[in-house]
């Protein structure tokens, strides 16, 4: 079984099950079972391979085909131009959060204090304390998610301290200048509608934020206005169909209310000043 062979087939047999991109999928299981770069297979296309990577590759297709996201089989995912250890204790991070952390990055300023809640995989803050040299703090709930962001953070060389709680509740009055979230939104009524790879592997607790999608908004906003200093700011990644309630839960104690939209023209990030 040559590289290339490996490559049809595994296409084929992904097309066959729908799968997206298939091709580019069948790349990706097929570098990581023989421990390569995409582009070693177009370098090497009529090279035999071993009976252990052949071996792997078949495992990786079957997990595909099951619908384990492509993601988890290769433990990767690359976010902001960096690269991510990701595993299924925490969310796949998406290029649309990328428009969550350049809305705090023209909003950060020396010497602020940061805060990611909900960080997962620790990509935003990462990424901003990596982008701004900012002194930046993270929360999660979960124990497991906060061990592969630290792990993230070290592999990166960025100086994040990470803390266990439920949004903000370890952190004392007037503590930070920025906070950012993409918080749990998806409405527990969306369950049987999502996508596979999403409702039977990543997280439910990085996915769903109560029967509505819009509970943990209705908890985080207040809370981060006790934690921010004055004229602190708020950013916060949106759901569908979330930009019109969300607002509304800013407009009779925030200014400066402020919608970023993503590449499909869709509001991603409502960011605000606390008054």
């Amino acid at each position: 079984m040559t590289i290339q062979t490996a490559l049809l087939q595994g296409t084929k047999l992904l097309e066959e099950d729908s799968i997206a991109v298939p091709r580019l999928t069948a790349e990706v299981l097929l570098s990581h079972a023989l421990n390569r770069e995409r582009q070693y297979l177009y370098a090497h296309p009529e090279e035999e391979l071993t009976e252990v990577a052949w071996i792997h590759y078949g495992r990786y297709l079957h997990q595909r085909l099951q619908g384990k996201p492509t993601q988890y089989i290769t433990g990767r995912q690359e976010f902001y131009g960096r690269e991510f250890r990701v595993t299924p204790d925490v969310l796949i991070p998406r290029p649309e959060t990328e428009h969550l952390v350049e809305a705090a990055l023209t909003r950060i300023k020396p010497g602020d204090a940061v805060l990611d809640v909900g960080t997962g995989s620790g990509a935003i803050a990462i990424t901003i304390a990596l982008e701004t040299g900012a002194q930046v703090y993270a929360t999660d709930i979960s124990t497991a998610a906060l061990r592969i962001a630290a792990e993230n953070a070290r592999k990166l060389q960025a100086p994040v301290t990470f803390l266990a709680a439920d949004l903000v509740s370890c952190f004392a009055d007037g503590s930070f200048d920025l906070i950012a979230s993409n918080p749990p939104y998806v409405p527990k009524t969306d369950h049987p509608a999502l996508q596979r790879e999403v409702r039977d592997y990543e997280p439910h607790v990085a996915l769903f934020g109560g029967p509505t999608g819009l509970e943990i908004y209705q908890r985080l906003i207040p809370e981060t206005r006790r934690v921010l200093r004055p004229e602190g700011r708020l950013l916060l990644e949106l759901g569908y169909n979330s930009l019109d309630p969300v607002r509304a839960m800013l407009e009779s104690a925030w200014s400066e209310i402020s919608t970023h939209h993503d590449l499909a023209g869709l509001p991603r990030v409502l960011a605000a000043r606390k008054m």
